[in-house]
């Protein structure tokens, strides 16, 4: 697949069209918010003066504390009288014109260090952002008038900006004075107490111009007039212009000597960089990262077998008193004795019946025969009875006395 190129407008002289250039490398590097979030967070934090408070703030007073004993808090208070002062509170940071919790030192870790080819690598990710129309909308920028982004102005047109007032003609002329507009109108004052301390305004941010090496100084003086434009050169890129707040989708204006210089200064796929020791533009593990398209797209689904459908049946929990099965699952064993049960209850069926019979047949055998088996059922109860007392009776041991229970007395 052949690289796409870029239109350098302003370029074209006469009936001749405007340039076109390669769309460089670095574009082509994966977009990784978390890595551009990260990176500006320990990056931006270098900026910061280091500030505190005076080691005497809130200690300025003689308090000590009264003491228990009276009811009121051991926090140590002011002396004297006479005076609202006297008596309130000192020193802590929960009392009036005491010092602050844990107060800040001019000497706490102010900086942070990043490593180096994380912030190549999110300046990287800024730049390819930069290239993409629907992100830049997306953070605000008014692009609706440019012709083509990313936009590439020629040098030449550059170089002929001598007054603030040409600079706003160039940027009419590509669409990209609306942006300054919504820069222009977004001026406000600042809220807390930023406006005593030189910073009283407040702005949105507009176009960032890259320019090259072969430009004199007046090109900075005569677009940095006007409200949230920046100008930077292509050999100091920085994250915080880039992703301003960690947004990614600054608009971008290059010109076309730094346009064709990103080659040499990120390098590319097959050519390291001129100015990075050994580094080439980060590459995408898939052509396409967006894995919800490919799935979803007419090619796969097509091929793609349907998931098979499970039944998802619910565990019902039965009563094992109610439910033989159930009942089966806790003691299996129960299998036999019902068995035995529904046996022994058949055969005593039929007994009953066998009886009832010879009774309405008057069947003298059969009444006959079933009253020996009682009669031999109370022979046997009576040797097992007997059996039963001589085995009491008999000592265990011979040399052992028998024996013989107490009698209880009867009461006279």
């Amino acid at each position: 697949m052949s690289r796409p190129v870029v239109t350098i407008q302003l370029s074209g002289k006469g009936d001749k069209p405007n340039e076109q250039v390669a769309l460089p490398a670095v574009f082509l590097a994966p977009i990784r918010l978390d890595v551009v979030h990260q990176v500006h967070t320990n990056v931006s934090k270098n900026r910061r003066q280091p500030h505190g408070v005076t080691k005497l703030a809130g200690h300025q007073t003689s308090a000590e504390s009264w003491g228990t004993g009276r009811a009121v808090a051991r926090i140590p208070r002011v002396p004297g009288g006479g005076t609202s002062r006297s008596g309130q509170g000192a020193f802590g940071n929960m009392c009036r014109g005491g010092r602050m919790f844990s107060p800040i030192k001019t000497w706490r870790k102010w900086k942070r260090k990043t490593n180096l080819n994380q912030r190549r690598y999110a300046i990287s990710s800024a730049l390819a952002a930069a290239a993409v129309p629907a992100i830049v909308q997306a953070r605000g920028h008014r692009v609706s008038q440019v012709p083509e982004i990313p936009l590439v102005i020629s040098a030449e047109a550059a170089k002929a900006v001598t007054k603030s007032s040409k600079a706003v003609e160039l940027l009419k002329s590509i669409g990209a004075y609306e942006d300054i507009e919504k820069a222009k109108d977004s001026i406000r004052h600042r809220a807390g107490k930023g406006k005593l301390r030189n910073r009283r305004y407040k702005k949105g941010l507009g176009p960032l111009i890259v320019f090259g090496d072969n430009l004199n100084g007046n090109l900075v003086r005569n677009f940095r007039n006007l409200p949230g434009v920046e100008v930077v050169n292509v050999n100091y890129l920085n994250i915080l212009q880039l992703a301003p707040g960690a947004h990614l989708g600054r608009f971008v204006v290059w010109l076309d000597d730094a346009f064709k210089h990103l080659d040499k200064v990120f390098g590319t796929p097959t050519e390291v960089s001129a100015s990075k020791l050994s580094y080439k533009p980060p590459r995408s593990m898939l052509a396409n990262p967006n894995v919800r398209r490919i799935i979803n797209s007419y090619e796969i689904q097509s091929v793609a077998r349907l998931p098979p459908k499970v039944p998802r049946r619910a565990i019902i929990k039965q009563n094992p008193l109610k439910h033989y099965h159930a009942l089966l699952r806790l003691n299996p064993f129960v299998e036999h004795t019902l068995r035995k049960k529904i046996l022994r209850e058949r055969e005593n069926k039929k007994k009953k019946e066998a009886l009832l019979q010879a009774i309405r047949s008057k069947d003298k055998t059969y009444l006959e025969n079933k009253k020996k088996e009682k009669e031999t059922q109370k022979q046997r109860h009576a040797q097992s009875k007997t059996f039963r007392k001589l085995l009491l009776d008999t000592p265990i041991h011979p040399s052992r006395p028998k024996y013989e229970r107490p009698q209880e007395k009867k009461a006279e």
